[in-house]
């Protein structure tokens, strides 16, 4: 056997190997994560509060207890999580949002929502009108944005006026 071949077969039996691996241990953590959904669904509650702020900031700065920072592995320490600042009750508490429910949560405004401990995992309602705030334009988009214009006024400059003769 040639060894270009021998090297190609090793090659694509290691990649199968860590396929499989993959593949167990994706379903692994796909009964974990089903497993804790279902305990956040069971110890969940309803409660009203009113959103003072929200912003997405390092789990360290983000004045939560010190028995929830101790828990939280050190690679999400340096990651950027969805926190609210809300007044429930006569309490102004720091919790954590779920991304989906971080977006559609609305500033200084009162809504009923589903808590898991300090985890919101959903909104059930707002009170008042709810302004959807635009998305951020990120920087290839505002980009590719000021091309177009500049693009659009080039043309414009070199078409020649039209005037019409009788």
């Amino acid at each position: 056997m040639p060894l270009a071949l021998k090297i190609v077969l090793i090659v694509l039996a290691v990649v199968l190997v860590l396929f499989i691996v993959l593949i167990i241990v994706g379903r692994k953590m796909q009964k974990k994560q089903e497993a804790s959904q279902a305990d956040i669904e069971a110890a969940s509650q309803i409660l009203s509060m009113l959103v003072i702020d929200k912003k997405r900031m390092k789990i360290t700065e983000a004045n939560l207890p010190k028995v929830v920072t101790e828990q939280i592995p050190k690679y999400m320490k340096l990651a950027k999580m969805p926190i609210v600042k809300a007044k429930i009750g006569p309490k102004v508490m720091t919790l954590i949002a779920d991304v989906k429910v971080f977006d559609a949560l609305p500033v200084k405004m009162e809504s009923k929502v589903k808590v898991s401990g300090i985890y919101i995992t959903e909104i059930i309602s707002t009170r008042g009108k709810v302004t959807v705030q635009p998305k951020k334009k990120g920087f290839r988009a505002k980009l590719a944005e000021k091309a177009a214009k500049a693009q659009a006024e080039a043309t414009k400059a070199k078409a020649p006026a039209k005037s019409k003769k009788k």
